[in-house]
Protein backbone atom coordinates (compact mmCIF):
# COMPACT_ATOMS: atom_id res chain seq x y z
CA UNK A 1 0.00 0.00 0.00
CA UNK A 2 1.24 3.36 -1.53
CA UNK A 3 2.57 5.93 1.58
CA UNK A 4 0.11 8.79 2.08
CA UNK A 5 1.97 11.76 1.28
CA UNK A 6 3.00 14.46 4.33
CA UNK A 7 2.26 17.85 3.65
CA UNK A 8 4.17 20.12 6.51
CA UNK A 9 2.06 21.41 9.22
CA UNK A 10 3.80 24.48 8.52
CA UNK A 11 3.39 25.69 5.20
CA UNK A 12 -0.41 24.14 5.91
CA UNK A 13 -0.61 27.04 8.38
CA UNK A 14 1.12 29.43 6.22
CA UNK A 15 -1.60 28.78 3.06
CA UNK A 16 -4.17 28.96 5.28
CA UNK A 17 -3.00 32.27 6.79
CA UNK A 18 -2.57 33.29 3.44
CA UNK A 19 -6.62 32.36 1.89
CA UNK A 20 -8.14 33.84 5.47
CA UNK A 21 -5.91 37.04 6.09
CA UNK A 22 -7.45 38.91 3.26
CA UNK A 23 -10.91 38.44 3.87
CA UNK A 24 -10.17 39.01 7.77
CA UNK A 25 -7.39 42.25 7.78
CA UNK A 26 -9.04 45.57 5.23
CA UNK A 27 -5.39 46.84 5.70
CA UNK A 28 -3.53 45.41 2.40
CA UNK A 29 -0.47 46.67 3.48
CA UNK A 30 -0.92 44.97 6.86
CA UNK A 31 -1.83 41.85 5.50
CA UNK A 32 1.55 41.64 3.66
CA UNK A 33 3.40 42.48 6.87
CA UNK A 34 1.69 39.61 8.88
CA UNK A 35 1.68 37.28 6.06
CA UNK A 36 5.60 38.15 5.31
CA UNK A 37 6.33 37.92 9.04
CA UNK A 38 4.62 34.64 9.68
CA UNK A 39 6.53 32.79 6.41
CA UNK A 40 9.91 34.17 7.81
CA UNK A 41 9.06 32.65 11.33
CA UNK A 42 8.08 29.41 9.39
CA UNK A 43 10.99 29.64 7.46
CA UNK A 44 13.44 29.71 10.17
CA UNK A 45 11.84 26.90 11.59
CA UNK A 46 12.03 24.37 8.81
CA UNK A 47 15.11 25.11 8.34
CA UNK A 48 16.16 24.57 11.65
CA UNK A 49 14.25 21.02 10.89
CA UNK A 50 16.16 20.13 8.13
CA UNK A 51 19.35 21.12 10.25
CA UNK A 52 18.61 18.74 12.53
CA UNK A 53 17.88 16.16 10.17
CA UNK A 54 20.92 16.45 8.50
CA UNK A 55 22.85 15.81 11.88
CA UNK A 56 20.91 12.80 12.61
CA UNK A 57 21.94 11.50 8.71
CA UNK A 58 25.58 12.43 8.74
CA UNK A 59 28.12 9.97 9.05
CA UNK A 60 31.11 10.17 11.89
CA UNK A 61 33.13 6.78 11.96
CA UNK A 62 35.47 8.18 14.03
CA UNK A 63 36.47 11.61 16.31
CA UNK A 64 40.18 11.40 14.51
CA UNK A 65 41.34 14.96 12.48
CA UNK A 66 40.32 13.97 9.26
CA UNK A 67 37.09 12.70 9.84
CA UNK A 68 36.36 15.92 11.87
CA UNK A 69 37.54 17.98 8.90
CA UNK A 70 35.14 15.86 6.30
CA UNK A 71 32.18 16.13 8.19
CA UNK A 72 32.64 19.84 8.52
CA UNK A 73 33.00 20.08 5.06
CA UNK A 74 30.18 18.47 4.45
CA UNK A 75 28.22 20.54 6.42
CA UNK A 76 30.01 23.56 4.77
CA UNK A 77 28.55 22.33 0.93
CA UNK A 78 25.25 23.46 2.62
CA UNK A 79 25.52 26.41 4.74
CA UNK A 80 28.93 27.81 3.82
CA UNK A 81 32.07 27.60 4.39
CA UNK A 82 33.25 29.65 7.99
CA UNK A 83 29.73 29.47 8.61
CA UNK A 84 30.12 25.87 10.41
CA UNK A 85 32.33 24.87 13.72
CA UNK A 86 32.63 21.32 14.56
CA UNK A 87 33.74 20.74 18.38
CA UNK A 88 34.39 16.76 19.23
CA UNK A 89 33.29 15.07 22.62
CA UNK A 90 35.49 12.25 22.97
CA UNK A 91 34.01 10.86 26.15
CA UNK A 92 30.41 11.36 24.58
CA UNK A 93 31.57 9.89 21.78
CA UNK A 94 29.62 12.62 19.81
CA UNK A 95 30.59 15.66 18.02
CA UNK A 96 28.95 19.44 18.61
CA UNK A 97 28.16 20.81 15.25
CA UNK A 98 27.10 25.23 15.44
CA UNK A 99 26.26 26.71 12.09
CA UNK A 100 25.62 30.74 11.93
CA UNK A 101 23.69 32.06 9.32
CA UNK A 102 21.57 35.56 9.11
CA UNK A 103 23.03 35.89 12.67
CA UNK A 104 21.03 32.71 14.03
CA UNK A 105 23.29 29.85 15.66
CA UNK A 106 21.79 26.47 14.99
CA UNK A 107 23.56 23.47 17.37
CA UNK A 108 23.05 19.93 16.42
CA UNK A 109 24.81 16.82 17.62
CA UNK A 110 26.27 14.29 15.44
CA UNK A 111 27.26 10.58 17.14
CA UNK A 112 30.03 8.38 16.73
CA UNK A 113 29.17 5.37 14.07
CA UNK A 114 28.65 4.69 10.16
CA UNK A 115 25.26 3.66 11.02
CA UNK A 116 24.12 6.93 12.67
CA UNK A 117 20.78 7.78 11.51
CA UNK A 118 20.50 4.88 9.40
CA UNK A 119 17.26 3.62 11.11
CA UNK A 120 15.54 7.02 10.91
CA UNK A 121 16.70 7.12 6.83
CA UNK A 122 15.17 3.56 5.61
CA UNK A 123 12.06 3.99 7.88
CA UNK A 124 11.28 7.25 6.54
CA UNK A 125 9.21 8.01 3.58
CA UNK A 126 11.35 9.12 0.68
CA UNK A 127 8.97 11.07 -2.09
CA UNK A 128 9.74 11.33 -5.59
CA UNK A 129 10.57 14.21 -7.34
CA UNK A 130 8.04 15.84 -9.70
CA UNK A 131 8.69 18.76 -12.21
CA UNK A 132 8.87 22.22 -11.20
CA UNK A 133 9.33 24.69 -13.55
CA UNK A 134 10.07 27.98 -12.74
CA UNK A 135 10.22 31.41 -14.32
CA UNK A 136 10.69 35.30 -13.33
CA UNK A 137 7.53 37.83 -13.67
CA UNK A 138 10.15 39.74 -15.56
CA UNK A 139 10.44 36.97 -18.85
CA UNK A 140 7.75 34.49 -17.59
CA UNK A 141 8.26 32.74 -21.19
CA UNK A 142 12.02 31.90 -20.37
CA UNK A 143 11.53 28.60 -17.77
CA UNK A 144 14.24 26.68 -15.55
CA UNK A 145 13.46 22.89 -15.20
CA UNK A 146 13.80 22.04 -11.56
CA UNK A 147 11.92 19.37 -9.79
CA UNK A 148 10.01 19.15 -6.54
CA UNK A 149 9.61 16.21 -4.11
CA UNK A 150 6.12 15.49 -4.68
CA UNK A 151 5.10 15.82 -0.97
CA UNK A 152 6.10 19.90 -1.78
CA UNK A 153 2.76 21.75 -2.59
CA UNK A 154 4.13 24.27 -5.89
CA UNK A 155 3.51 26.77 -3.42
CA UNK A 156 5.71 25.42 -0.46
CA UNK A 157 8.64 24.28 -3.09
CA UNK A 158 8.20 28.25 -4.36
CA UNK A 159 8.67 29.56 -0.79
CA UNK A 160 11.63 27.09 -0.11
CA UNK A 161 13.27 28.09 -2.86
CA UNK A 162 13.06 31.70 -2.36
CA UNK A 163 14.73 30.81 1.48
CA UNK A 164 17.04 29.06 0.15
CA UNK A 165 18.20 31.39 -2.22
CA UNK A 166 18.19 34.26 0.72
CA UNK A 167 20.54 31.63 2.75
CA UNK A 168 22.75 31.22 -0.14
CA UNK A 169 23.67 34.69 -0.96
CA UNK A 170 24.11 35.39 2.73
CA UNK A 171 26.75 32.79 3.15
CA UNK A 172 30.22 33.28 3.13
CA UNK A 173 30.38 32.00 -0.66
CA UNK A 174 27.36 33.73 -1.48
CA UNK A 175 28.93 37.22 -0.03
CA UNK A 176 32.28 36.32 -1.64
CA UNK A 177 30.00 35.93 -5.00
CA UNK A 178 29.17 39.32 -4.33
CA UNK A 179 32.47 40.96 -3.73
CA UNK A 180 34.03 39.58 -6.94
CA UNK A 181 30.97 41.51 -8.38
CA UNK A 182 28.75 38.09 -9.59
CA UNK A 183 25.23 39.55 -10.16
CA UNK A 184 23.29 39.02 -7.43
CA UNK A 185 20.45 37.13 -9.99
CA UNK A 186 18.49 34.22 -10.09
CA UNK A 187 20.24 32.32 -12.78
CA UNK A 188 23.75 33.18 -11.16
CA UNK A 189 22.04 31.55 -7.68
CA UNK A 190 20.43 28.32 -9.77
CA UNK A 191 23.99 27.55 -11.38
CA UNK A 192 25.97 27.88 -8.29
CA UNK A 193 24.23 26.89 -5.38
CA UNK A 194 25.22 23.45 -3.85
CA UNK A 195 23.08 20.40 -4.86
CA UNK A 196 22.92 19.54 -1.02
CA UNK A 197 21.62 23.36 -0.47
CA UNK A 198 18.74 22.85 -2.47
CA UNK A 199 17.89 18.73 -2.05
CA UNK A 200 17.96 19.90 1.79
CA UNK A 201 14.21 21.57 0.92
CA UNK A 202 13.53 18.79 -1.09
CA UNK A 203 14.31 20.74 -4.60
CA UNK A 204 16.34 19.01 -7.13
CA UNK A 205 18.34 20.97 -10.37
CA UNK A 206 18.66 19.28 -13.44
CA UNK A 207 19.26 22.40 -15.72
CA UNK A 208 21.54 25.10 -14.66
CA UNK A 209 20.77 27.58 -17.93
CA UNK A 210 17.16 28.07 -18.55
CA UNK A 211 15.23 27.66 -22.33
CA UNK A 212 12.53 29.61 -23.88
CA UNK A 213 9.26 27.93 -24.15
CA UNK A 214 8.43 26.75 -27.13
CA UNK A 215 5.20 26.69 -28.99
CA UNK A 216 4.00 23.89 -31.25
CA UNK A 217 2.01 24.80 -34.00
CA UNK A 218 -0.28 22.02 -35.19
CA UNK A 219 0.07 21.28 -39.09
CA UNK A 220 -2.08 21.92 -41.16
CA UNK A 221 -3.65 19.11 -42.87
CA UNK A 222 -3.97 19.43 -46.60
Amino acid sequence: MAKKQKTSPQFEALELLKNVLPKTVTDQKLVEKIYSACEKEISSKVRVESFQKFCSRAELPNLETTSVKEIQKQFEESFGKGNVSVIPHPKKKTATVEVVLDGEVMEGVVKVGTSNGSEEVEDEFKPKYVPFPVSLKSDPELVWALARGENLTPDEAAITLTKTQDDFWASKQGQKLIRDRVEKTFAEFIARVPAKMLGEGGLKRHYKDPEPLKQIRPESRK
